[in-house]
């Protein structure tokens, strides 16, 4: 059995996580679970799955108490701590945000497994996630459907044989909105994607696309390839999860049902493909059609500006991250509309100057700066209205 920590467990990829547990009970012990405010479920799994380790964000030492009082021989230890730990040989980086930098870069530096389903860690500080895992021998697996379907495709391939890469995207619940129509769209709205349940800071993200961008620029750090060979394509079902090209003219594609406990499992358990969680089978013969094209990024002009933060590089990436992560939070609170979170994104990153090969403190000041950029930007917006 292996040893599993899940940071992030009360949300959407821990809770998935915790399932794909559930289904392989032979094979994975949970030593440590970690949580942000959700305290009522962070109990809950407490008591099913017994971890060693606890760590909760608010309030962390009220829940504490009642679970020593229940008997449950756990103990207090920050993300870091629990990472690092004795008998931990997985870690689950399914927080959002920030985060989820410095435990990642601790398990790797540990020579832990580490299946990275934060977006922003590697967006933040590519280069450096890199670098914990050549020094400290950690290794890293992509939990994103589209990261995993690249990894899959890459199997058994020489790296200097592809060419391209190509992430699919849905086009979210927009997709076919009148672009003038755009600017009316409401929080509820957005987060009713057409094809996925998932969290709702990444639902808003994929409604935007800035998602599929900084997943671009994710790839770029996890398969050591160039943004400009990295690109997008719709496809509205879902079921083609990310393709590569190769040099001959070759494609290869993974497909499967959208189900985020298929990637997850595949991370926890590979190099073993196993029937774990039982994910529906896709039935190609009933879906008769898959359908692709361009991406308008009329519609989508998150995307360009998360492409454009990757080629300039440096810390722009990581002042885009911080400061959609802002927006994102004032769009759902109805302080914002929709299309302002794009102007958010273009202001922080025109008023940035960047450092270009930022240190990991200089990566935290450089998202520390786009959040207050950020809601610098929200309280003038509001001073005008």
């Amino acid at each position: 059995m292996k040893g599993l920590v899940v940071l992030g467990s009360t949300g959407s990829i821990g809770r998935q996580t915790l399932e794909v547990v559930r289904a392989l009970p032979q094979r994975f012990r949970v030593v440590g679970l970690a949580a942000g405010n959700n305290l009522s479920l962070l109990e809950e799994q407490v008591r099913q799955f017994r971890p060693r380790l606890v760590y909760a964000s608010r309030q962390g030492e009220q829940l504490y108490l009642r679970l020593r009082e229940a008997g449950l021989p756990c103990q207090w230890a920050y993300p870091e701590e629990m990472v690092t730990a004795p008998g931990v040989e997985v870690v689950m980086v399914a927080t959002v945000g920030r985060a989820g930098l410095s435990p990642t870069l601790a398990a790797l530096q540990a020579g832990k497994v580490v299946a990275l389903a934060n977006k922003e860690v590697l967006v933040m500080a590519g280069h450096l996630v890199r670098e914990a895992a050549r020094q400290g021998g950690g290794q890293l697996r992509p939990v994103d459907s589209e990261h995993s379907a690249i990894w899959q495709c890459l199997w058994g391939e020489r790296a200097e044989a592809v060419a391209r890469l190509l992430l699919t995207a849905s086009g979210g619940p927009f997709r076919d909105t009148p672009l003038e129509e755009l600017g009316r769209v409401t929080a509820a709205e957005a987060l009713r994607h057409p094809t996925w349940q998932m969290g709702p800071k990444v639902t808003v993200d994929s409604a935007t696309l800035l998602n599929k961008g900084l997943e671009c620029l994710e790839a770029r750090w996890f398969f050591d390839l160039p943004l400009e060979r990295i690109e997008v394509l719709l496809h509205r079902e879902s079921i083609v999860h990310s393709l590569v090209e190769f040099r001959d003219g070759s494609l290869k594609a993974q497909l499967s049902a959208p189900d985020m406990r298929l990637p997850i499992q595949m991370a926890l358990t590979y190099p073993e493909r196993v029937d774990g969680v039982g994910v529906p089978r896709v039935d190609l013969g009933r879906l008769g059609a898959l359908h692709f094209g361009p991406v308008d990024l009329r519609r989508y002009p998150c995307l360009a500006l998360a492409l454009e933060a990757g080629r300039r590089g440096g810390t722009y990436p990581a002042v885009l991250s911080a400061a959609d992560e802002v927006a994102v939070q004032h769009f759902l609170a109805g302080h914002i509309g929709f299309l302002d979170i794009p102007r958010l994104l273009e202001d922080a990153l025109a008023r940035h100057r960047a450092l270009p090969s930022p240190s990991l403190d200089e990566v935290l000041e450089a998202d520390a700066w786009g959040r207050a950029q950020a809601e610098e930007w929200v309280r003038a917006r509001a001073g005008r209205a």
